[in-house]
């Protein structure tokens, strides 16, 4: 530290993700939707698998939504390379994860789209401890075809992710806050909305296609059940 200054030099990994992140921005014409879904029925789910011993996070929930609304949109699930559009029959669900030293990566469940909640929580927790290890490999890192990154435990609600390089589609999770509705005796009632935001690449996918993903997003959150 100089006179006051801590200098901080991006080399290392946090250097490559700065490449990556500027890569994204550069080679992608990226632009965002920004959606709201209600919460609750998503809620009484968590609490409905709790009650029958089976946890699960807002985020493995929503990962689970995700991956429903992916196979109703494929052409949002994939790749793309130089000119061309790789679509994916697989649904391989990257997920951002923070690790110290303001550090990210996204590594990717191999075949989430076959996976129920139970197995989408354990694959996401076996690469989120693997990854505070460097012990994820190459294929993890690179071989995703939509990625979810959550920023649901900060104020943010609503953000714009930057996609991980080659990829179509990322979605980024706000947090939650409560909105006044109207309740079915006509009256106004509180319930929990959750910011969702999906930035894609408007080379591989137009915006009315992108805000219909967005859309049934937010409808399986809504209608979330076993």
């Amino acid at each position: 530290m100089t006179d006051g200054v801590r200098t901080v030099a991006l080399k290392g990994v946090r250097g490559m993700i700065a490449d990556a992140m500027v890569k994204s921005l550069a080679t992608a014409a990226q632009l965002t939707h920004h959606g709201s879904a209600d919460a609750t029925a998503l809620l009484a789910e968590k609490a409905r698998l709790a009650e029958e011993g089976t946890k699960a996070s807002v985020e493995d929930l929503l990962m689970l939504a995700v991956i429903r609304a992916l196979k109703k949109h494929p052409d949002a699930n994939g790749r793309t390379k130089d000119r061309e559009v790789h679509l994916h029959e697989a649904i391989d669900l990257s997920v951002a994860i923070a690790l110290p030293g303001n550090l990210l990566v996204a590594p990717a469940i191999s075949g989430a789209g076959d996976m129920d909640v139970s197995a989408l929580r354990s694959a996401r927790q076996d690469l989120a401890a693997r990854a505070k290890i460097n012990k994820l490999t190459v294929t993890e890192m690179t071989g995703g075809t939509f990625t979810i990154t959550n920023l649901g435990l900060t104020r943010v609600e609503h953000f714009t992710p930057i996609l991980n390089a080659g990829q179509i589609c990322i979605l980024g999770i706000g947090c939650m806050t409560d909105r006044p509705v109207r309740a079915p005796d006509g009256g106004i009632e509180l319930r929990p909305f959750v910011g969702l935001s999906l930035t894609f690449d408007h080379r591989a996918l137009d915006g009315a296609p992108a805000g219909d993903l967005l859309t049934t997003i937010c409808e399986e959150v809504e209608g979330m059940s076993g």
